[in-house]
């Protein structure tokens, strides 16, 4: 009877101690989306980055309705999902490189490029012949000009013989002391192809059949000529003092001066020859003169470019 009561006492407790609880509740903090909000505008955001969504009739997506004689009234056929899929541009994608010719830039640079052009190889050599006289007094910077006399065949181009060649005199001088001889420099600037002037780099390989070096037509170095022809005065001395000696000789009464003639036609000759290379020093060189129509032979120090 008691621990039925007290079974009882006890239940009502914890029936009474259950109900007088807090309910327990999860409380959501809302802020943050309010924050957003203030920031952004998600409409938009769903505009922007979703696809827009397909345009259908509402009166296809109604239900059904009935007519008057209680059959259901048609509606239209939905229409067709799109067989292909849009076409998206890609507005990123770069364009062609396009070359443009700045003022002052030469056609051969843009062949460099990758411009399609004929090119003739350095050290391409032509024969020529010269249409302008020169010689070791003409000025510098005088024009001059070349013909061809044989056609160069290169890929794809051809340089046919009469082709003109221009050029200009870098430096000359006549001929020099210490016997240096005269000297022409020729610079081979130009080259007109096909009625067009064009910019070359060339230089001068042989001229009448004779190999030039560094460009150079120098004349004929005479310094020991220049040696040799100051001796002269000293052996013409010595050959009179001989023949005065041998006279001196036949005759007794002057055959004793025939010493003294001997020993200074030797001391002049000996003088004269001991001085030679300084007399020398005031001889001048060989003159350089060529004429028209004088072979000459040219050879490309760079690639030409032609379009």
């Amino acid at each position: 009877m008691k621990s039925s009561l007290f079974k009882k006492i006890l239940s009502l407790m914890l029936a009474l101690s259950i109900f007088s609880m807090s309910a327990l509740a999860l409380e959501l903090d809302v802020s943050v989306d309010e924050e957003i909000r203030k920031h952004y505008n998600p409409s938009q955001i769903e505009k922007d980055l979703l696809p827009p969504l397909p345009k259908t009739d509402a009166a296809s997506t109604s239900a059904p309705q009935k007519s008057v004689t209680g059959a259901p009234a048609t509606t239209s056929p939905a229409a067709p999902p799109p067989k292909t899929l849009p076409v998206v541009t890609d507005s990123g994608k770069k364009t062609p490189r396009r070359i443009q010719t700045l003022p002052g830039q030469e056609k051969s640079q843009l062949s460099r490029e990758g411009i399609a052009a004929m090119k003739i190889k350095k050290g391409t050599k032509f024969k020529v012949k010269s249409l302008t006289a020169i010689s070791d007094y003409t000025p510098e910077n005088a024009a001059m000009s070349f013909k061809t006399t044989e056609s160069v065949t290169q890929r794809y181009v051809t340089i046919p013989a009469g082709t003109i060649f221009k050029a200009t005199i870098e430096d000359s001088h006549p001929p020099q002391f210490t016997g240096n001889g005269g000297l022409i420099v020729i610079n081979v600037d130009k080259m007109v192809f096909r009625g067009t002037t064009r910019n070359i780099s060339a230089k001068i390989t042989k001229a009448n059949g004779k190999k030039i070096f560094v460009n150079n037509i120098k004349g004929k170095r005479q310094y020991w000529k220049g040696v040799a022809n100051s001796t002269r005065p000293g052996a013409k001395f010595y050959r009179k003092s001989m023949r005065a000696t041998g006279k001196l000789a036949q005759n007794p009464w002057t055959l004793i001066l025939t010493p003294f003639t001997a020993v200074a036609g030797v001391v002049v000759y000996g003088v004269n020859i001991v001085g030679s290379p300084v007399f020398a020093i005031f001889s001048k060189g060989g003159r350089i003169s060529i004429p028209a129509g004088t072979n000459f032979e040219i050879k490309l120090l760079e690639d030409v470019y032609l379009d």
